[in-house]
């Protein structure tokens, strides 16, 4: 698939998420195989740029791949200076957020919030895509609620602003992320505009991938919650994609380590104290992957503070998972 000028290596893109997509999980993404990892949503507000926290949400350094930005807000000039300002910092991509579900994002009217408004969506796309000279990409919902899905209007109005492909996430913003995601609208937006589109939700295994480019007709896909504890999602579509077979979940051995060298990673990136604290949602994703259903234990690591305590602890629960499949 095509943004502006880059090719990308497949059709599979990891999904901007808030407090998860992070360097060290977009680069684990791309190991295992996303052609596209999208960074967590970075504030456009000027007195929020030089904070750590936002700076740390679009750190690059030494990152393989493309470097996609997303970027939120809802003013326009403030949204094409953040754009500009994540191009000098080494941004390839600028992502603009129009489908962020959360209360605190809607209720400042971004996000998903936008698409109410079809005259402003206008005059962000046109300032940020006006204001760098890399490609800009937007992902919205198909609307704010069941009866007011407006995607294919706000795909035209992204089409012709210059918008170089466009993300939808099969929900409305009023239904979070509640029910099953719905692909006929996606469909319905491929069919009426010339950019390329990725189809978002619920996109969990092998089988459902193929299923939604074929029904939506979408150029590629986005993966989300589902890559959670489980980057091996990309490879095994990927070759499913490839070849129509499934390959291998992986080993407990192969999963240990990749958790092992993902903390590594974590506690290299945020520091220790930070390091370990935000460890603890991924090491829970990784466990509910292999149900293991040991709770003392999931505990136990949980109350960790330093590193070198939680690779034990986690080292300790594997040696229990590596028997029990023994047993």
């Amino acid at each position: 698939m095509q943004i502006g000028s880059y090719q990308l290596a497949n059709k599979l893109v990891l999904a901007p998420m808030a407090g998860i997509t992070d360097r060290p999980f977009r680069e684990l993404c791309k190991q295992f195989g996303a052609g596209l990892a999208v960074s967590e949503m970075v504030a456009s507000n000027p007195a929020l740029q030089q904070h750590k926290r936002t700076l740390l949400k679009a750190d690059h350094n030494g990152e393989s791949g493309l470097r996609s930005v997303q970027i939120l807000g809802t003013e326009p000039r403030q949204m094409a200076e953040a754009a500009k300002f994540n191009a000098r910092r080494g941004a390839q991509i600028i992502d603009i957020n129009m489908g962020c579900p959360a209360k605190k994002v809607c209720s400042v009217a971004a996000g998903s919030a936008l698409l109410r408004d079809e005259t402003l969506v206008r005059k962000i796309l046109d300032a940020v895509v006006n204001a760098v000279d890399i490609p800009v990409t937007l992902k919205i919902r198909t609307g704010w609620d069941l009866q007011s899905r407006n995607a294919v209007e706000i795909a035209r109005i992204a089409e012709n602003a210059g918008i170089a492909a466009l993300t939808i996430h099969g929900r409305t913003r009023a239904c979070k992320f509640n029910g099953q995601a719905e692909y006929e609208t996606i469909k319905k937006v491929k069919q009426a505009i010339g950019i390329p589109v990725i189809a978002n939700g619920d996109i969990d295994s092998p089988e459902k991938a193929r299923f939604i480019l074929d029904t939506t007709g979408a150029d590629a896909i986005m993966i989300g919650r589902a890559a959670q504890g489980n980057p091996w999602l990309f490879s095994q579509i990927n070759h499913f994609l490839e070849t129509g077979k499934n390959i291998e979940n992986p080993t407990v051995t192969a999963i240990h380590s990749t958790l092992v060298s993902h903390l590594e990673k974590l506690y290299s990136f945020y520091g220790d104290a930070s390091g370990v604290r935000i460890a603890r949602k991924h090491i829970a994703w990784y466990f509910n992957r292999l149900e293991f259903k040991h709770q003392d234990i999931k505990n136990t690591i949980n109350q960790a503070s330093v590193p070198s305590q939680q690779i034990t602890l986690v080292n300790s629960a594997f040696n229990l998972l590596t028997n029990d499949c023994a047993a």
